[in-house]
């Protein structure tokens, strides 16, 4: 606790470093907006924490070769021991996030934008802290590291996407990966508290040797990653309905109104034609030298 509460520190002082030495920066450059400036500053922060925390979790998987077995994330459970390199990474992400919270509040961000940065803060603490707590880390390091890569694809591409609305191609690409994400997320977490887990079930229940693996641990476990990847899938699938909506309301062109006035037919001729023709009659009937006109 006393590490992570002094990583939290360094982490509100580097926060505050990249805000004004790089964003501060652009944003006077680029002119934006009070609520493009509040989205910017997110995006550029969470970029560069997705980018490092990537590259960092991507290096321990590939000196651990966790990938390279599926057994390693439930055999041998409980995980008493962890590499410094792992631990370390785990003690960084949970301070990272606890100091976020303060930070909603030294950013200035929007009333409107705090419940939504508030809600996956608290999941990103609850979901990393019990993969730390329960030994879990095997798990939690091959589901955080390719769901932080897709998350720095977007917020990349939102940085771009201010100063350019046209840059929108590259979101297709970002919609395929949150999707094959999700589904690797779901699929891992099955076959590992499902199958790995359950035939390895320990009934020595022990806190103090760290091992968590009952019934109600993985159930609890196992619905609260689906039910969390079921709501990111709910929210994105509602958020491109509403792009999509909007795009087809701009293709519609907009309907001229309809005259009101009614069309003339030949029968009831308008007021100038009827003036011109008595003019037309009135001038062959005061011409010299011409007989008079009957009357028609």
């Amino acid at each position: 606790i006393a590490t992570i509460s002094f990583y939290m520190l360094v982490a509100i002082k580097v926060h505050a470093v990249i805000q004004e030495c790089i964003l501060d920066k652009i944003n006077r450059y680029l002119q934006l907006s009070k609520p493009e400036q509040s989205k910017f500053n997110e995006s550029g922060q969470l970029a560069l924490f997705y980018l490092f925390s990537f590259i960092w979790g991507a290096s321990i998987l590939n000196a651990e070769e966790f990938t390279m077995n599926l057994t390693s994330f439930w055999k041998d459970y409980p995980f008493s021991r962890m590499l410094f390199q792992e631990k370390f990474f785990y003690i960084c992400q949970i301070a990272y996030w606890l100091h976020a919270l303060p930070e909603l509040y030294f950013q200035e961000v929007q009333k409107e934008d705090i419940p939504r940065q508030l809600c996956y803060i608290c999941l990103y603490i609850t979901h990393i802290s019990g993969a730390y707590i329960l030994n879990l880390q095997h798990l939690g390091l091959i589901l955080v590291v390719p769901h932080y890569l897709v998350e720095f694809i977007f917020h990349a591409l939102r940085l771009f996407y201010f100063p350019d609305e046209n840059m929108q191609k590259g979101f297709i690409i970002w919609a395929l990966l949150f999707i094959m994400v999700r589904l690797l997320t779901l699929t891992v977490s099955v076959l590992t508290f499902g199958f790995g887990l359950a035939r390895a079930e320990n009934p020595g229940f022990s806190i103090a040797d760290g091992n968590f693996n009952i019934f109600p641990v993985r159930i609890g476990c196992l619905s609260a990653v689906c039910s969390t990847q079921a709501w990111m899938m709910w929210r994105f699938v509602n958020f491109q309905l509403k792009k999509w909506r909007e795009h087809v309301k701009d293709q519609i062109p907009e309907k001229k109104p309809a005259n009101p006035k009614k069309k003339r037919t030949k029968k009831e001729p308008g007021k100038r034609q009827w003036y011109f023709s008595n003019a037309i009659n009135n001038f062959l009937d005061l011409t010299p030298g011409k007989k008079k006109r009957k009357s028609i």
